[in-house]
């Protein structure tokens, strides 16, 4: 069968960040399916543009096996920090994405379309028409809801057309999967989406690339690291993360903890902000370090004694399952969850970590404090992570659930 997939932010070989994609694309090929991939052609959490693909609207690159990327122009105005600006950006990447539909793409079976942003449900609404078949819609964040929520925007002239577009993406989609129950019970109760056309596959973790290994490994000798309790955290440094609040804790347990440090590993439109921050404040057990490879990500993790994630303190960031914690309990490391919400509870009810109140640097204090003098603690949260994960969130498992979806929706069979 062949799969069409819209994903502006389908990740390149070796870039660093969500890999939820790479892998079904790699589990259904697998499975002997055509995969074709409209991706952006930039890294999203650089902002660059890849350097084959400037230039030219579309750049196709055959990934292996049965899988191919058409990498898609997003205008480098992606990253610009304004409002505008990635506006620009996603209508760049709606348009190019339907020429590569149209022109590059042979008849696919079905069509599957990941949200955000927002704009891949016009592209994946035109292509059904333009191929005769049928769709599937994925909500990974609430797109305009999340804007109203955070406070981002209350103008009616943006909001209008994204209205409309979410309408379009769950209406006129012949099936809608989501990543967490918070995200079902919106769809159900405000957004008018029946449950017999909704499923959820949440994020999940990636067992074939993160793995328990030893703490002591080459990571804690290239960054110093031997004899201290190291907190990571992972990921995006944006506004929503909220990372101000692991330097109000480093500077809250400077004194206090001269053993701990706060390692940062990631990128973002906050970062150079928050680098600058530390040096002004003479934070030095705060460690910043560039994006790696997904492949090298778990030494990180392993390098950790914990590790942590953080967004903002607003309810529509209690609704979100981080796939950075799946990442954390695949390698045995507690977690310090200061999030909220369904985050906290999955934590919390598989024994993983410690919620730590999202904002309050006293609170997070106390949680190193805790993992930090009681090992027998730490050790047994982390143990608790392989196996909850294997059970309930290996992504072999939830790709095979997924794929029968699909084919269901390409057979026209419903459910």
């Amino acid at each position: 069968m062949r799969i069409l997939v819209i994903h502006q932010y389908f990740l390149a070989g070796g870039d660093p960040g969500g890999s939820r994609w790479n892998q079904f694309a790699k589990y259904w090929a697998a499975r002997g399916h055509q995969i074709t991939v409209l991706a952006g052609n930039q890294d999203s959490t650089t902002g660059t543009t890849y350097p084959d693909c400037k230039g030219r609207l579309v750049t196709p690159q055959r990934v292996a096996g049965n899988i191919t990327v058409l990498r898609c122009h997003v205008s480098r105005h992606y990253r610009s920090g304004t409002k505008l600006g990635r506006a620009w950006a996603i209508l760049t990447f709606m348009f190019s994405s339907l020429v590569a539909g149209v022109t590059r793409t042979p008849r696919p079976d079905v069509i599957v379309a990941t949200s955000p942003p927002l704009g891949v449900a016009l592209s994946m609404w035109l292509l059904c028409i333009w191929h005769g078949v049928p769709s599937v819609f994925e909500v990974r964040d609430l797109w305009p809801d999340c804007f109203v929520e955070t406070g981002l925007t209350s103008n009616p002239l943006i909001l209008w057309p994204l209205y409309k577009l979410e309408w379009l993406a769950y209406h006129r989609s012949r099936w809608v999967n989501v990543l967490t129950p918070a995200f079902e019970r919106r769809l159900l109760e405000r957004k008018g989406v029946p449950r017999s056309k909704m499923s959820m596959i949440p994020n999940a973790a990636d067992l074939d690339i993160m793995k328990p290994g030893p703490k002591d490994n080459e990571v804690r000798k290239e960054h110093g690291l031997e004899g201290k309790f190291v907190v990571s955290y992972f990921g995006a440094h944006g506004w929503p993360n909220m990372l101000d609040q692991l330097l109000d804790v480093a500077a809250l347990i400077k004194e206090e903890m001269p053993d701990v440090r706060i390692m940062l590993v990631g990128d973002g439109m906050e970062k150079d902000r928050l680098v600058e921050r530390a040096k002004r404040e003479n934070l030095s057990n705060v460690i910043f370090v560039d994006p790696v490879p997904k492949q090298q990500v778990g030494d990180y993790i392993n390098a950790s004694d914990a590790c942590t994630a953080t967004l903002r303190n607003m309810p529509h960031y209690n609704m979100y399952y981080p796939n950075k914690v799946f990442d954390y309990m695949c390698c045995g490391r507690p977690v310090i969850i200061a999030i909220d919400g369904v985050a906290r509870d999955l934590v919390e009810r598989s024994g993983t970590g410690i919620f730590a109140e999202p904002g309050n640097a006293g609170s997070f204090r106390e949680a190193i404090l805790r993992l930090r003098d009681d090992p027998a603690l730490a050790e047994r949260m982390g143990k608790n992570g392989p196996p909850f994960v294997r059970e309930n969130f290996s992504r072999e498992k939830l790709a095979e659930k997924y794929l029968g979806i699909v084919l269901d929706v390409a057979a026209d069979k419903g459910t």
